[in-house]
């Protein structure tokens, strides 16, 4: 209102009003004006306070287990929470154990090694437990933390095979405590942006989607290139994105799954640890997917979905951010979020509040893919179309 008030002199100037009559004028349009100010202000005074206000529910609080790489990024995330704090470690390694208590103030009571860590169990202070080690270790480790009758989250992919991951299940299951996984792109803006546009049926019935996931992997000695503490090799550590991205885009189950794998450097990706993946899923609404994964191709990080009413296109996909897409109705502006951050949170509802998300990040979800990973590994190893039951 005051802009065009301002703005008037020079229009009323231009149809030569006197000065008389221009005096009056605005006179009484700034009666008009403070009146209209005065009207806001009471309204805005009765409106509802719009202010988020500070979170004084049940915080989540968390050990890590695995003071490597990811658990830092997780630990680094959960700094910004507000229904998750940091409050104990796992470790082999004691001087890890000895930064982080200084780095992140971490009570000696609340440090554990992976011999004497069953001993939480007795510990009121935590909640939860995230494991961040490699593979491998996810079974025995989440097992033992469901009998000490904590909380597990859990890194993807959550175990070695789907024989695995139901005992993991089951053992959280006979405990009454939760197991998560963490599937952090379920929880990210964009990516439920899309989701919601194709269950609106913005996108019309999907017919096909594409999901590219690869990088050249460095260090030939570290454990992910390690078929007894990595389970496989690309499939394991980036396809399950795919995997995974397939089922909550289409919004579908798979039905069957063929694969063909390709190896080009037998020294540095040795038996049991897969180089290159190419496989193919079917959904039961006739969608068919075509997806890659890679430890030797750099720059694969994106996916593709197309229906006969548009299209979505993300790229970055799954990367730690930003994600970045597309639709045939424009640019995706969700915010953007540290995906850590926001998983944390959400997972500590879904553990106090028993929310329930879009889509789902428990253990029965994790199993699912690794039911698809097991039919990949056999598709490759015989060559033939492999009928799922996800």
């Amino acid at each position: 209102m005051n802009i065009w008030v301002d703005a008037l002199p020079d229009k009323l100037h231009s149809h030569r009003i006197n000065m008389n009559t221009r005096r009056d004028f605005l006179q009484k349009m700034g009666a008009s004006a403070l009146m209209l100010q005065l009207s806001s202000i009471s309204a805005f005074a009765d409106a509802p306070e719009e202010i988020k206000q500070p979170y004084d529910g049940r915080v989540l609080r968390v050990a890590i287990m695995g003071l490597g790489g990811y658990g830092t990024r997780v630990a680094e995330a959960m700094k910004a929470c507000t229904k998750a704090k940091l409050v104990g470690v796992i470790s082999g390694t004691p001087s890890k154990i000895k930064d982080w208590q200084a780095k992140y103030n971490i009570p000696e009571k609340n440090c554990y090694h992976y011999q004497n860590f069953d001993e939480v169990k007795d510990n009121p202070d935590i909640d939860a437990i995230y494991v961040t080690t490699p593979n491998a270790l996810h079974h025995g480790q989440v097992i033992r933390i469901a009998k000490a009758g904590k909380h597990a989250i859990c890194e993807k992919p959550m175990a070695l095979n789907a024989k695995e991951g139901q005992e993991m299940v089951s053992a959280c299951k006979n405990a009454n405590v939760n197991l998560l996984v963490g599937y952090r792109m379920h929880f990210e803006p964009r990516t439920l942006e899309v989701i919601r546009m194709r269950n609106a049926g913005d996108f019309g019935k999907i017919m096909f989607f594409q999901g590219q996931c690869g990088f050249k992997i460095g260090d030939p000695t570290q454990w992910r290139l390690n078929k007894a503490l990595a389970g496989g090799g690309s499939m394991m550590d980036i396809g399950i994105y795919a995997i995974n991205g397939a089922r909550y885009m289409v919004g579908e189950e798979p039905i069957w799954v063929t694969a063909q794998e390709t190896k080009t450097d037998p020294v540095k990706f040795k038996e049991g640890v897969d180089e290159t993946i190419q496989f193919q899923l079917g959904f039961p609404g006739g969608a068919v997917a075509s997806c890659l994964s890679s430890y030797n191709i750099n720059h694969l990080d994106r996916f593709f979905m197309s229906g006969d009413k548009g299209f979505a296109e993300m790229q970055p996909s799954t990367g730690y951010g930003p994600i970045k897409g597309r639709t045939h109705l424009g640019e995706l502006t969700q915010p953007i979020t540290t995906h850590q951050t926001v998983q944390m949170d959400e997972m500590a509802s879904i553990i106090f509040e028993d929310k329930r998300p879009v889509v789902p990040a428990d253990g029965e979800e994790g199993l699912k893919d690794l039911k698809i990973i097991d039919a990949i590994y056999e598709a490759v190893k015989t060559g033939k179309k492999i009928r799922l039951t996800v």
